[in-house]
């Protein structure tokens, strides 16, 4: 059985390389990821997921896994931001506050769909002129939802999680193995 990626995703072709799973390839889709009018946070990570995994073309042996991140402040979905003054925005918004980190996976084989989000809950401190503007300058922001990235040099802005570590950082570990298992993938031992 072979195990494509549906993610252009660096931080998750990491993540998975972490509990030893290599993808045989790597199929990112191309979709529309923008909410409906008054979606949920929760329900828009899980709806983008499906979405990823269905736009993904896969035959006969082949496993695919998608993932979605959302950054939510109450019920405000924070996606990746366009520029570095939507990234300020996002992050003085989350400065001195906890959010939610919510991560959907989908895994698809034939016909069927496994499932599943993770809600991690995530402290910023309260961040000073110096150490938002010094951030920015880095561009880690760029392509991160909520505009920050957890691994990255925004980690010394974030003293508390309650959750999954892998989930925050783009694809949470021990669920996304239990999925691909219940979907006959072997994690452990022989894959040939």
């Amino acid at each position: 059985m072979k195990l494509i990626l549906g993610s252009g995703s660096p931080r998750r072709l990491e993540l998975l390389a972490q509990i030893g799973l290599t993808p045989d390839e790597i199929r990112a889709p191309d979709i529309d990821e923008t909410p409906t009018k008054a979606e949920q946070p929760r329900p828009y990570c899980a709806r983008m997921a499906r979405e990823k995994v269905a736009a993904v073309p896969i035959k006969h042996g082949e496993i695919v896994l998608c993932a979605d991140t959302t950054v939510a402040l109450g019920r405000r979905i924070m996606g990746k931001p366009a520029d570095a003054g939507q990234a300020a925005e996002f992050l003085l918004a989350l400065s001195g506050r906890r959010h939610r980190v919510i991560t959907a996976v989908a895994i698809k084989k034939g016909d069927q769909v496994w499932e599943r989000d993770v809600v991690t809950n995530v402290k910023m401190k309260r961040l000073s002129d110096v150490e938002l503007n010094s951030y920015l300058a880095t561009n880690d922001w760029q392509g991160k939802a909520g505009g920050y990235a957890i691994q990255g040099p925004a980690s010394a802005f974030i003293p508390w999680i309650s959750g999954s570590f892998s989930a925050v950082v783009g694809l949470p570990l021990a669920e996304s193995a239990a999925l691909l298992a219940a979907a006959g993938y072997p994690i452990y031992g022989d894959r040939s």
